[in-house]
C-alpha cells in the first residue's frame, strides 16, 4: 500500500526532448476497487491523506472515478520523472501522513485503508510523445489539465508479436488527426510495469461530457481507403479493447500547484457548513421578545 499510492494525470505535453524532461516520462497509476459497503469510508480516508500530503508537501496526484465502467473503482494517477522519483515520492507521501497523524496512526490509517479494498492494482506508464497527437504547449500544459473535469480511455491490448505493426497504424492517425481542424488532443502511453503484455492507453479530456459529442469519427478523418487499413490492421494487430468514462474528483486529488492555479476554485472546494439545526430568530424578532422578558 505504501508503494501503491501514487496517484494520477493523464496527461501530456509536445514531443520535445526539453518538455519531456520538464514534464516527467512517466504515468504512476494506481487502481483501486472499493466494496459496495465501504466505499463511503475510502473516499473519508482519502480526503485525510490529501490533507495531510497537502499541509506537509507530501506526494501529488489527480484521482478519478469512473462514470461508465466497473463500479466503484477509483484511480489515482502521478507524474514521475523516472524510476528514482517513484522512491522519492513514497517518502514524501509517507513522511506526509506521519507528521499529520503519527507513525501508529499513519499505520492504522493504511490499514484501514486496505480494508476497503475489494481488489487494487498499480502500473508504470510511459508516455508516448510520439504517438499522441495535438498534445499541448508545454505553457499550457496545466492549465489543459487544470481545466479538464471528465476524461475518456481506451486500454488496447496488442497481440504479441505486432507492437510495431500498431504504432505505425496509430502515426498514421496522428498525421491525419492533426490535419483536421476538428479533432481533439488525444494522449497515448504504453504500459512498462504492471501490466501482461502489449498495453496501450489512448485517452482524451475534456472539460465537460458534451465535449464528446459530435466529434469526427475515424473513417471521417482517415477517409474510406484509409478506414478500411486501419480495420484490417486493427483485426491482426489488437486482441482486445477496454472503454472507461471518468470524472475528476477534486475532493480525493493533490494536484500540482501549477494545475491548481488554473481552477483553484474545482480544485480546492471549500468544505460544506451544515446548516444549524434551530432556525436562528432574525434580530428584530430577537430585541422585541428581549422587551417583554
Amino acid at each position: 500500500m505504501q508503494r501503491a499510492f501514487w496517484a494520477l494525470t493523464i496527461v501530456a505535453c509536445l514531443f520535445l526532448p526539453v518538455a519531456v524532461q520538464a514534464q516527467g516520462d512517466y504515468l504512476d497509476v494506481y487502481m483501486v476497487k472499493a466494496k459496495p459497503e465501504k466505499a463511503a469510508d475510502l473516499e473519508s480516508i482519502a480526503k485525510k491523506m490529501v490533507d495531510a500530503n497537502r499541509r506537509y508537501n507530501g506526494d501529488h496526484w489527480l484521482a478519478m472515478e469512473t462514470v461508465y465502467g466497473e463500479g466503484d473503482t477509483i484511480a489515482f494517477v502521478s507524474n514521475r520523472q523516472d524510476y528514482a522519483d517513484i522512491d522519492n515520492a513514497t517518502g514524501a507521501f509517507m513522511g506526509a501522513l506521519e507528521k499529520a497523524y503519527g507513525k501508529d496512526g499513519a499505520e492504522k490509517m493504511l490499514n484501514e485503508w486496505n480494508s476497503c479494498l475489494a481488489g487494487s492494482r498499480s502500473e508504470l506508464r510511459k508516455r508516448r510523445w510520439d504517438l499522441s497527437w495535438k498534445a499541448p504547449q508545454p505553457g499550457s500544459y496545466a492549465k489543459f489539465i487544470g481545466e479538464s473535469r471528465v476524461l475518456r480511455t481506451t486500454a488496447v491490448h496488442v497481440r504479441p508479436g505486432h507492437g510495431p505493426d500498431f504504432e505505425a497504424l496509430l502515426k498514421d492517425i496522428k498525421t491525419a488527426e492533426e490535419q483536421n481542424p476538428n479533432t481533439q488532443p488525444v494522449l497515448v502511453s504504453q504500459v512498462v510495469e504492471g501490466g501482461k503484455g502489449s498495453i496501450f492507453y489512448i485517452t482524451g479530456l475534456r472539460t465537460e461530457m458534451g465535449g464528446f459529442d459530435k466529434n469526427p469519427t475515424l473513417h471521417d478523418i482517415l477517409g474510406e481507403e484509409g478506414y478500411k487499413k486501419f480495420l484490417q490492421i486493427s483485426a491482426d494487430s489488437i486482441e482486445s479493447t477496454e472503454s472507461t468514462l471518468l470524472r475528476f474528483s477534486p475532493e480525493m486529488s493533490n494536484p500540482t500547484n501549477d494545475i491548481l492555479a488554473a481552477a483553484p476554485g474545482f480544485w480546492q472546494p471549500k468544505p460544506v457548513v451544515a446548516a444549524s439545526k434551530g432556525k436562528q430568530k432574525a434580530p428584530v424578532e430577537a430585541a422585541a421578545e428581549k422587551q417583554k422578558q
